[in-house]
């Protein structure tokens, strides 16, 4: 195929301003920088030879539970506790127990622990909890010879 002198003269054309505009393109465009070189970070040998402390647990710890975590609204469950002396059970200590309903705080009986260390509190739910709102118990030891201990919530969601 033949090109005529119009057609050469249109591709002609055509290319030089491709040509150009790929010049004028690459002109505008960012210009490289040298980065800066991070200073070389070194580890002195002595500091691997350091031994860090090993911790030590707690001599007394205790926790907290519930019988039921998803009762009835109308139920009645049982809130469980027990202190523990290097895992072993403290006997004699007071513990408290306080429930944490959407409305209100009550404080349940006191109780003593037994020779296992354990504690257990019976709550009668009657309907002070909306179905499906978490609530929480909190117990405390106390009486003992650690002093005072406050254990991890135990909790429920009536359903």
């Amino acid at each position: 195929m033949i090109m005529n002198m119009k057609q050469s003269t249109y591709f002609i054309v055509l290319a030089t301003s491709c040509l150009t505009l790929l010049v004028l393109l690459s002109s505008c465009g960012v210009t490289p920088t040298q980065t800066n070189v991070q200073p070389t970070v070194t580890i002195n040998p002595s500091f691997q030879s350091q031994i860090s402390p090993i911790p030590t647990a707690a001599p007394y710890l205790c926790g907290s539970w519930s019988s039921n975590n998803a009762p009835g609204t109308g139920s009645t469950i049982v809130i469980y506790a027990r202190l523990v002396k290097n895992m072993q059970g403290v006997s004699g200590a007071t513990a408290t127990a306080i429930v944490h309903f959407q409305s209100q705080d009550v404080q349940l009986d006191q109780a003593t622990s037994d020779s296992g260390g354990y504690v257990s509190f019976n709550l009668p739910l009657e309907g002070r909890q909306p179905s499906g709102v978490p609530a929480t118990v909190d117990v405390t030891f106390t009486n003992f010879p650690g002093g005072t201990l406050h254990c991890s919530s135990a909790f429920f969601t009536p359903q």
